[in-house]
């Protein structure tokens, strides 16, 4: 913009030095004329510019709209030929049969030929080095990503032959970023107002949040802020566990739940999903060892790879193995 001024600045001054040498020959009419037009160019100029700044950065904002446009699109949200049984599931066992995925197409494999089955009400923990594939099979469960090989069938049923509605609507996840959204609490539990205020308090203090919410003037409709800003880190999490409770899935996935929370809310959490989920095939995804130590079965995953399979007990006998260095790394042998 200073550029610009100093640029019309000059063509007043030219302008007017071009009147005065030749002022003998022009009507004094038109030497006005021509040095108040002048005069005016500079903010006429200056305006061009600032519409020029304005058009390139909304030129960039509909460059990111064609980018979303593009973006390929997720499986159809129903699946009116193939509908799963109302209960469905029932039993909540999960099987990953040679089971490939990439984030995009052409792009190398993150899990590479998965082979496991859990029975209903099994915990199953999955650990690994940071990059070796554990949240990339909570996402392939809820098809966030697609299989290039293989399946993952839920209680004999294809996850990729249904909808992803029906998908998603019966299974829950505790991600390590609890999402909360404005409102009050009453809407983050029970958005679609299925459950009695009854269901809600009993949730709220399976999660032992009950004293807390009992403690806010308006219960359950106390407000929630944008992301929970106005709940700690803990009580986030607590949320989102009443909410998984409520919900009453039968398959539960903890992504790092407890992660981020300390360790009075780590031991809540566990407290809770060891008691409150005992039919439901809890599949824990963890960094920090000591929280898988008492599921089922561990998966340990290696570069998108399970490299180890079997009971905590069975996968410290082998002195070698990846688990065994972690669980050493962890202080806990």
């Amino acid at each position: 913009m200073v550029l610009v001024q100093l640029l019309t600045s000059l063509l007043s001054l030219g302008a007017a030095l071009v009147t005065v040498l030749v002022r003998h020959s022009l009507d004094p009419g038109m030497v006005g004329m021509v040095l108040s037009y002048t005069l005016q160019m500079a903010d006429e100029v200056s305006l061009v510019g600032l519409m020029s700044v304005m058009l390139t950065a909304s030129l960039v904002a509909v460059e990111r709209v064609m980018e979303y446009f593009n973006l390929p699109q997720e499986a159809p949200w129903r699946n009116a030929k193939v509908q799963p049984a109302a209960g469905w599931p029932t039993l909540g066992e999960v099987a990953f049969s040679d089971y490939s995925a990439a984030y995009r197409n052409g792009d190398k494999p993150v899990l590479r030929h998965i082979n496991f089955k859990s029975r209903g009400g099994q915990k199953v923990g999955v650990v690994g080095r940071t990059g070796a594939g554990k949240s990339t099979c909570a996402l392939a469960l809820f098809r966030v990503v697609e299989p290039k090989t293989g399946s993952i069938v839920v209680d004999d049923v294809d996850v990729t032959e249904i909808g992803l509605h029906d998908l998603r609507l019966k299974m829950t996840i505790i991600p390590q970023d609890p999402v909360l959204f404005a409102g009050t609490l009453r809407w983050n539990l029970d958005p679609f107002n299925e459950h009695p205020d009854e269901a809600l308090w009993k949730s709220l203090e399976q999660a032992h949040l009950k004293d807390f919410v009992s403690s806010q003037e308006s219960g359950l409709d106390c407000d929630i802020a944008e992301g929970g800003d106005n709940l700690s880190a803990g009580q986030r999490q607590l949320v989102c566990l009443a909410r998984a409770l409520l919900r009453n899935s039968k398959v539960l996935v903890l992504d790092e739940a407890t992660s981020s929370v300390d360790l009075e809310t780590e031991r809540l959490v566990k407290e809770t999903t060891r008691a409150e989920f005992q039919s439901t095939t809890v599949i824990t995804i963890a960094h920090k060892l000591h929280t898988v130590m008492d599921c089922d079965q561990i998966l340990v995953l290696s570069a998108g790879e399970i490299v180890e399979q079997g009971s905590p007990a069975d996968l410290l006998k082998i002195k070698d193995g990846l688990f065994f260095k972690m669980a050493r790394d962890a202080g806990l042998t």
